[in-house]
């Protein structure tokens, strides 16, 4: 005859289940705490906290522009991946800099040439050449990766707009995405398909940042060393808008050879408050210790 549990046996069973659950709980914390947390803090654009957003992702030991590059850039906690978005041949958003694959894979050849199964077949190289086995993602997997964890900057390198902007609403990534580009045209268009969009403009002067902030109430505006002046990020803070300065290139050298200090000080020096760099790991450090990070 079949036995079945005693009602003292399934209360024990259940209670051992929600120990279990309750356990499971506290040992993984919610990606979604982090997640609420960059969001409060990138739309406190007066706030003093410094976001750091890591260029074509983390991409040190991994493939630029790679779904690893994206993890390690969460498992830092940076709060902003930057990653450049073209399209193939037949009409896919994929995740590429350069307009050909010749120098981050071992193919050769124009992106927009490639439909999405031949650029599959290709395999995504490190900085130092070495080929790995990672694919070219498509802008849907990436989108996958972010949901949850991280914010992202769309650097639009393709006129193709519509696929890309349907990967976003088909991953409901909207609030965790903002588009980036100096043709205002492109940026524009994206506003027409999906006015919720949120958008970095890029700025070459007080003026053009001025002009920026009217037309698109931007929730960052992206500015040059040329133009870094406490009266531009006064303007641009006081409309509620992030800054952002880029480290890369010389500022990252110096952060690489310890220098660190001084190169802070650099960025720092007039309050902008998002900072893209090829060495987030040790501009984090660096923020951590001066309580600009959580």
């Amino acid at each position: 005859m079949e036995k079945y549990p005693t009602r003292a046996g399934s209360v024990t069973r259940h209670f051992k289940l929600f120990i279990f659950l309750f356990l499971l709980a506290c040992s993984n914390p919610s990606s979604t705490a982090r997640l609420d947390k960059i969001l409060e803090h990138f739309h406190d654009a007066k706030g003093d906290y410094v976001m750091v957003a890591a260029h074509r992702a983390a991409h040190n030991g991994y493939p630029e522009n790679s779904l690893s590059a994206i993890r390690h850039a969460i498992e830092l906690g940076v709060d902003i991946v930057e990653v450049d978005v073209r399209t193939t041949k037949d009409g896919i958003s994929v995740l590429m800099h350069d307009s050909s694959v010749d120098r981050t894979t071992n193919g050769s050849g124009k992106v927009k040439d490639f439909t999405l199964e031949e650029l599959k077949s290709l395999k995504l190289k490190l900085r130092d050449g070495m080929v790995t086995d990672e694919q070219i993602p498509t802008f849907e997997e990436a989108l996958k990766v972010i949901y949850g964890n991280i914010m992202a900057d769309l650097d639009l390198k393709t006129g193709m707009l519509k696929p890309l902007v349907n990967d976003v609403k088909k991953t409901k990534t909207s609030k965790q995405v903002f588009y980036f580009d100096n043709d205002y045209d492109a940026l524009m268009e994206v506003r027409e398909m999906d006015p919720s969009s949120m958008f970095m403009p890029r700025a070459y002067s007080y003026e053009m940042a001025d002009s920026a902030l009217k037309i698109f109430h931007p929730q960052v505006v992206h500015i040059d060393p040329s133009f870094y002046t406490k009266e531009v990020t006064e303007l641009i803070r006081s409309n509620n808008a992030r800054v952002w300065i880029n480290a890369l290139g010389e500022t990252d050298a110096m952060i690489r050879k310890d220098n660190v200090e001084k190169a802070m000080n650099d960025l720092l020096r007039y309050k902008a408050n998002i900072i893209q760099t090829d060495e987030p790991e040790l501009i984090l450090k660096y923020l951590r210790s001066k309580g600009l990070h959580d």
